[in-house]
């Protein structure tokens, strides 16, 4: 029997229907739901465009920049902070979190080493992702799963209070980066915001911005003056390079 136009017009629209249900319920028996509810969600976002940019903000600590970076995406059609991932319970950026409404990771360095985590990054629909006071190596496995173009990723970026190549590296961060400059009497300090490789603070820098260290500045003075310059050019940085 031949078939007429109705058919060959219902039945490709019914299949785009029933295939999505089908491999939801098929994953409940298999163990796989979490693997294929990211796999359906990834291919929904290609057949409306992809057009949205998910990042995950990685911190340690109170979360200051993960804070104005969240605020200056949330009217953002185009990027959107979608996970925050801590190694640290406790941590003043999962209040963040809970008060923005945005999902969190905690995540164990053992794990961490070894997987990356990379698997629950692409179930969240991860595109992007920014450390910001993030305090654990980046291993090998993440910085190449999400190397710009690996399935759909835009890299990873981090930020370093100090005008690298100078006081970056094992243990430099925070107060001792701070500490190092002014005992070095450097006349000017800064950020690094650069992208991240398998080594401390070595990947490409793709933007720095200086200030002047005065003789009577002090680790924290000089803090203040950095988180400044954190602040205000953090979050543009990055919706330039998702641009």
């Amino acid at each position: 029997m031949e078939k007429n136009w109705a058919f060959w017009l219902v039945y490709p629209l019914f299949l785009t229907i029933l295939w999505p249900f089908s491999v939801i319920f098929v994953s409940f028996f298999t163990g796989q739901f979490r693997f294929f509810k990211g796999y359906l969600a990834r291919v929904g976002a290609k057949l409306m465009g992809g057009k949205k940019v998910h990042v995950a903000i990685f911190a340690s600590g109170a979360g200051s920049n993960a804070r104005k970076i969240i605020e200056y995406f949330e009217k953002n059609d185009r990027i959107k902070v979608s996970l925050i991932v801590c190694n640290v319970p406790g941590a003043g950026v999962l209040d963040i979190a809970k008060e923005k409404g945005i999902p969190t990771l905690l995540i164990n360095k053992t794990e961490f080493a070894s997987t990356g985590y990379v698997t629950s990054l692409r179930n969240a629909e991860i595109h992007f992702i920014v450390l910001a006071g993030f305090l654990w190596k980046v291993p090998a496995v993440l910085v190449k799963a999400f190397a710009p173009g690996v399935e759909n990723s835009k890299g990873i970026i981090n930020i370093h209070p100090a005008l690298l190549p100078k006081y970056g590296g094992k243990g430099m961060y925070g107060a001792h980066v701070h500490e190092a400059v002014i005992a070095a009497g450097e006349k000017q300090s800064g950020i690094t915001i650069h992208w991240v490789n398998e080594h401390y603070d070595e990947g490409a820098i793709i933007f720095q911005a200086k200030c002047t260290v005065e003789t009577s500045d002090t680790p924290i003075t000089l803090a203040h003056k950095i988180h400044a310059l954190e602040h205000a050019h953090f979050a543009p940085t990055i919706e330039g390079l998702l641009k």
